[in-house]
């Protein structure tokens, strides 16, 4: 087994207790004292590859591999990356961490190949009063979406809540405004709620409709539950639930194709994740949505504890996928970036 993933699976050995227990390491004040932007330096090294037992393998399913790096910080309140939206251009990037706080960047390329992260800014998630939202005890900031017209949403989970930010007037110091949800939302599990969170594109029908997927809150037949929050049609929905997979993120192409990123965890074989993409007509009220399989990984890959998804379209016209993973602000585990090309479709 290679030396990343022998500390990768001793990763895994404590995720469940890390994952569990994420919000109590964080209440170190009431009142933290209030702060701007910081610039971040971000060390990256590269990931020449994703198949651990086969460096010349570069496809994978309906995906080829485009690299990655794994990301490393001297800043204490660098990690905990839950989600991730990548410009249109794919190199401006913004993200949530656990700890509620954004991180933003631009991604470098070599030769088309990830190669690091510069103009890396952190700083934390202020409340419509304009504190840090950690003040008034929202963690867990796990998810992320962008409507294109410089509005951002972010889903808490445990209280959860969804906020509204206007990014495109006010940056990393807009204040969040509560969105109303609908009443089953406040019943999500304290720790399964909203893991996803996407809008709707323009030009594709229904283009501005908030979409919220939970981790593993599930109906009677035992698949989990989505929210279509805005739009014309506004109401519950379900996606199959298969291989004790939960949801992490989403995100929607420009094709009109919803893809899910999932994880499953288990203590006896560690991690893995999966793609899945369904067609995003199919989300409707009521309706339970199924999927095929894009990619699978375990941990004879290049993986961690899988969390971010985004989705751009390179200058070739090529979709690509970047995913991030969530270290949990351990030492054992990594904050990874991995990219790939839709190439099988």
């Amino acid at each position: 087994m290679a030396a990343a993933h022998v500390r990768t699976f001793a990763a895994i050995a404590v995720l469940g207790l890390l994952a569990s227990d994420a919000s109590a390491q964080y209440h170190t004040s009431r009142h933290p004292p209030l702060e701007g932007p910081v610039r971040v330096e971000i060390t990256s090294r590269p990931i020449e590859y994703f198949d651990s037992r086969d460096a010349t393998r570069h496809r994978f399913g309906a995906l080829e591999f485009r690299g990655g790096l794994e990301l490393t910080s001297s800043y204490k309140e660098f990690g905990g990356i839950s989600s991730l939206r990548v410009a249109p251009d794919g190199e401006r990037f913004i993200s949530v961490s656990d700890k509620g706080r954004w991180l933003r960047g631009k991604l470098i390329y070599r030769d088309g190949r990830l190669a690091g992260v510069t103009d890396a800014e952190m700083a934390p998630i202020l409340a419509t009063d304009g504190r840090p939202i950690t003040a008034r005890g929202w963690y867990d900031s796990e998810s992320l979406a962008d409507d294109g017209a410089g509005a951002v949403y972010v889903g808490l989970e445990r209280v959860n809540r969804v906020l509204r930010f206007d990014y495109g007037k006010s940056g990393l110091l807009a204040r969040g405004q509560n969105v109303t949800l609908p009443p089953e939302i406040a019943k999500l599990p304290n720790n399964k709620g909203m893991e996803c969170l996407v809008v709707v594109p323009k030009p594709l029908p229904g283009a501005g409709t908030l979409i919220a997927i939970s981790e593993r809150a599930l109906d009677a037949g035992g698949n989990i539950k989505g929210f279509l929050i805005t739009g014309p049609t506004p109401g519950g929905f379900s996606v199959k639930r298969s291989d004790d997979f939960d949801v992490t993120d989403c995100a929607i192409s420009a094709a009109g194709d919803l893809f899910l990123l999932e994880r499953r965890f288990s203590w006896t074989v560690g991690v893995a994740m999966r793609v899945r993409v369904l067609p995003l007509a199919n989300v409707v009220p009521g309706a339970t949505v199924d999927g095929r399989q894009l990619i699978f990984a375990d941990m004879g890959y290049q993986i961690d504890n899988m969390e971010g998804l985004a989705i751009h379209r390179d200058k070739a016209g090529e979709t690509v996928l970047t995913m991030v993973s969530d270290d949990n602000f351990s030492f054992v585990q990594r904050t990874i970036l991995l990219q790939f090309a839709l190439v099988g479709e």
